[in-house]
């Protein structure tokens, strides 16, 4: 039996895998750990780790994700999100292991009208795209089998994310202002999970960097109004431009991306942003009830 290992199995990403892993019990033996018990920053450590799991597979669902919080702890940023995976990238390497590395549409600057391919050049606008950069280059430099995933506006039932700190704030405003100049793709975790596993699974596998997320893009504003409507909420919602919302860190203006080659090699297809993002409020109706 194939052997899977997770890290950051306890953020949005490594809930959602330990969600469908189920389903797979025949297939693979699945172990899912967290800072607390591999710090990736430690090269000691990721070496102990695979020596005890001996995994076939290593998904790197961990990040430093705290966007504007980067801008002050740039250590921080690159320390987990580039020297850690180049930890990992060289581990895997030395133990026959491929690497499915999670990563990001902040490494685009978001100054196009096009859709972004996977070999368009990137220009990282703030500390955070910044890292998530050099981790891409780390994990490719350190091991070639490696199959890099750019996601975008990660959300999901779990943790910490958009559309549950919407649903927060439908509760307790009575009137939002929604940034609705920054275009973009709302991806669910759920929907990223399930395309790890295809990948894994795939027989005849291709490495490199590749785009997943739901489609077609959209506005923060008409991902936020979706979430109204879904959610049955009176809010008023106004939509504002990024100069009216000033951040600590730049964010892409429009860092929309191609999946065209995601579907091509590896015949998947991803869903409409709107069900699954239907999906996910349905979930925390319930789960709120």
């Amino acid at each position: 039996m194939k052997k899977i290992l997770v890290i950051g199995g306890n953020g949005q990403l490594g809930h959602c895998l330990q969600k469908i892993a189920p389903k797979y019990h025949n297939l693979y033996d699945f172990n899912f750990t967290g800072s607390a018990v591999v710090d990736i920053t430690n090269y000691d450590q990721v070496d102990e780790a695979f020596a005890e799991y001996q995994p076939d597979f290593v998904i790197n669902a961990s990040a430093y994700t705290a966007v504007d919080l980067a801008e002050k702890e740039s250590d921080r940023a690159f320390a987990v999100n580039s020297d850690a995976v180049g930890n990992l990238a060289k581990v895997c390497k030395d133990n026959d292991a491929v690497l499915i590395h999670v990563s990001t549409d902040y490494v685009f600057d978001g100054e196009t009208n096009l859709n972004y391919s996977e070999d368009d050049f990137t220009n990282p606008i703030g500390v955070y795209g910044a890292s998530k950069r050099k981790g891409e280059e780390l994990a490719l430099d350190n091991n070639p089998e490696t199959v890099i995933l750019r996601t975008s506006w990660l959300y999901s039932e779990f943790n910490k994310n958009f559309v549950k700190t919407m649903l927060h704030l439908f509760d307790i405003k009575d009137e939002l202002g929604i940034v609705g100049d920054q275009h973009g793709q709302p991806t669910n975790a759920n929907d990223l999970a399930e395309a790890i596993m295809d990948i894994i699974e795939f027989q005849k596998k291709t490495f490199g960097i590749y785009h997943f997320s739901n489609y077609p893009e959209t506005t923060w504003f008409e991902f936020a109004s979706k979430i109204k409507e879904f959610s049955g909420s009176e809010v008023n919602l106004k939509s504002i431009t990024t100069e009216e919302f000033p951040t600590p860190a730049k964010r892409p203006k429009r860092s929309t991306m191609s999946l065209e080659k995601i579907e091509k090699d590896y015949n998947i297809e991803p869903k409409h942003w709107e069900n699954s993002l239907r999906d996910c409020v349905e979930i925390l109706k319930l789960t709120n009830a």
